[in-house]
């Protein structure tokens, strides 16, 4: 049973359809993304997924049943505008969060001063939240979105203000919080995060969906009839090659094959030649990004 199911959802404020009759269904125990320009609907979608706007049509159904406040206590939000009580201290304001939610108030506080440590916030607990830095309140929200042990997390920019350091201590907290069975859906805009994350994606412009499908799936789509390849060669002497040029954002030589000529052929030939040695080879698969330019063209709607 999907965790979650967007059936045909319109929502539209004065003159402005924000979201278009838009349909997709999220898997249980998958990293889900969500793409798109600003103001292509993401936002909109996740406040009706949670129950804050109600959609104009359509329907949500989440863990196969209609939107109650049972449901909505399994879901742990992350949203782009932080949320935390800034005169308390972190842990009481992450205790008190997680009482909201139904947690004993002794295992919420345990559970928090457990999760603080793994994101090196331990030393900050006692601190009043006001007193922290961008990055160290961005941690402190992720612990306030899991605390209370949800089965759908929604998590809205996770890495934003994060170094590579501290956005791995999350990335972590993610992957172990799939391998619990339970769903992410995370909303980014950092297209290289989700390639390396995102099981699946839906990618959204001006209230539609125009991607929707496994990440690995939509890249091949929108793969070209070529190779990169690194080692020592001229590979323009081989049969099937069409042109050769360098790449300098992947260090590697993009080799372009005539129609009908398969990667697979590329490699036979070049190790049917003594005078051909290849370190690195890759099919060429276009980066989110370059997907996302393509699409939507880098217009904001």
């Amino acid at each position: 049973m999907p965790a979650l199911i967007v059936d045909q959802i319109s929502k539209t404020f004065g003159t402005t359809r924000a979201v278009d009759n838009l349909s997709f269904e999220v898997k249980t125990g998958e990293i889900f993304a969500m793409l798109g320009p600003n103001g292509a609907g993401k936002t909109t979608t996740i406040r009706i997924v949670l129950d804050i706007l109600r959609p104009d049509h359509g329907h949500i159904r989440l863990f196969g049943q209609p939107i109650s406040q049972p449901i909505k206590d399994r879901i742990g939000y992350l949203p782009e505008e932080r949320g935390l009580y800034r005169e308390i201290t972190v842990i009481d304001c992450l205790t008190y969060l997680a009482t909201l939610k139904g947690v004993d108030g002794k295992h919420a506080r345990a559970r928090a001063t457990d999760l603080l440590a793994r994101v090196d916030l331990q030393d900050a607990m006692t601190k009043k939240v006001s007193a922290l830095s961008r990055g160290m309140q961005q941690k402190a929200q992720f612990i306030a979105t899991i605390l209370h042990d949800p089965d759908l997390v929604i998590i809205d920019e996770p890495f934003s203000g994060l170094d590579p350091v501290n956005t791995l201590l999350i990335k972590e907290l993610i992957y172990e919080i799939r391998e619990q069975g339970k769903t992410i859906i995370m909303s980014t805009h950092m297209m290289h995060q989700v390639q390396e994350m995102a099981d699946r994606m839906l990618m959204v412009n001006r209230g539609r969906s125009v991607l929707y499908g496994r990440v690995d799936d939509i890249r091949q789509q929108y793969a070209s009839h070529a190779v990169y390849v690194n080692g020592s060669g001229q590979w323009a002497d081989l049969s099937g090659v069409a042109s050769v040029a360098y790449d300098r954002d992947r260090r590697a030589d993009l080799v372009e094959l005539n129609p009908g000529v398969s990667a697979d052929d590329f490699l036979r030939a070049a190790a049917g030649r003594p005078d051909f040695h290849i370190n690195r080879f890759e099919v060429a698969l276009p980066s989110l990004d370059e997907i996302f330019i393509d699409v939507v063209g880098g217009r904001r709607s």
